[in-house]
């Protein structure tokens, strides 16, 4: 049986989460600070506990499944996604700094996609779009349908939307009766954050431009003093987003579940109580069940999207967990999250990170 790791480089903590046969056998949290001063100190826990047959590293906007042998510095670029002009990009200079880690860690390790890379998501909905979720929320929609599925051996009984509520972003991933991703809305295209502005006004960026990387993690709920306001823009903006997501099926069929999830619960568990999300949400669930919390593996107290990447990699290895990655269809995972700009400068930005 496969010994597998998968990691989640989120904005509050690195966790990564070892399996065992497809058991939870070790886990860890790191602090912000731990890796900004150490970018190896998470390969350097995993070579501690090593062999693995896998290890799901970060992967921030995704790649096709690319082994860190074959991972180049453009396919780290692409990444991150930094601008040439923005050199100090904040956090996402420490993600890099983690990812070129684990790339260079001669660890078995394997970049994930994002929902943009599948094929079960349909062209048009890819159009002028880089982020219909990161690679760590295609891994929470891992958790999901193995939470949901038993192991993905059960089928789903209708539809499902994955919402993750993170300490920066907030996301949705659709899941169809068959467990294949259709559809997302991520953090910078998607509802607002608690500390990201959510989709943009062109206006706004225009006005507020040139933008800066750092400038993605802020404009959130956590600076409306007012707190009732803050918690209407968040929930409306959930609810909107939920509700479009929704119509893309029949209009009169909703979402057999809509599954919560993400860091926020821990960080700011008043807010997240205040928003009653259950009531909100109620009505583009089927049943009085459906909007539910999503639930851990057994023994695993890690992030979600760390136990969804380390599903994934004992899915890939052939592992318990297979049917949740072929469900998924992630071998088929393919392309660039820059193929679908559309713009007339899409190809001077594409020349940025070495894609034809």
């Amino acid at each position: 049986m496969p010994r597998v790791a998968g990691c989640d480089p989120g904005t509050s903590s690195l966790d990564v989460l070892v399996l065992d046969g497809g058991a939870v056998a070790d886990q860890v949290r790191f602090t912000p600070d731990q890796p900004r001063a150490d970018p190896s100190s998470p390969v350097q826990w995993l070579r501690d506990r090593g062999p693995f047959d896998l290890v799901a590293g970060p992967s921030g906007y995704g790649l096709p499944l690319v082994r860190a042998a074959d991972c180049t510095d453009a396919h780290l670029a692409l990444m991150s996604l930094v601008r040439p002009d923005d050199p100090a990009a904040g956090g996402v200079a420490g993600f890099s700094a983690v990812a070129r880690a684990f790339r260079d860690s001669g660890l078995p390790v394997v970049f994930l996609p994002g929902v943009i890379h599948l094929p079960t998501v349909p062209a048009h909905r890819k159009l002028n779009r880089v982020d219909l979720g990161t690679a760590d929320k295609l891994c929470v929609a891992a958790l999901a349908l193995e939470r949901l599925t038993h192991r993905g051996e059960r089928g789903l009984d209708g539809p499902v939307c994955v919402l993750e509520l993170g300490t920066a972003f907030t996301a949705a991933v659709v899941l169809n009766e068959s467990g294949e991703v259709v559809d997302g809305a991520g953090g910078t295209s998607g509802p607002v954050g608690w500390r990201s502005a959510g989709a943009w006004d062109g206006e706004a960026a225009y006005l507020l431009g040139p933008l800066a990387k750092a400038d993605l993690f802020a404009g959130g709920v956590a600076g409306v003093a007012d707190a009732e306001a803050r918690r209407a823009a968040y929930v409306e903006s959930l609810v909107k987003t939920v509700a479009g997501l929704c119509g893309v099926f029949d209009p009169d069929d909703r979402f057999a579940a809509v599954v919560l999830s993400g860091r926020l619960f821990a960080a700011e568990p008043g807010f997240v109580d205040s928003l009653h999300l259950t009531e909100a949400l109620a009505p583009f669930g089927r049943y009085g069940d459906s909007v539910r919390v999503l639930g851990s593996l057994d023994g695993a107290w890690v992030k979600e999207a760390a136990q969804g990447a380390a599903v994934i990699a004992d899915g890939l290895c052939g592992g318990p967990f297979a049917p949740v990655v072929d469900r998924l269809r992630l071998r088929e995972a393919t392309g660039t999250v820059l193929d679908h700009l559309v713009h007339p400068r899409a190809a001077e930005v594409r020349g940025w990170f070495g894609v034809g």
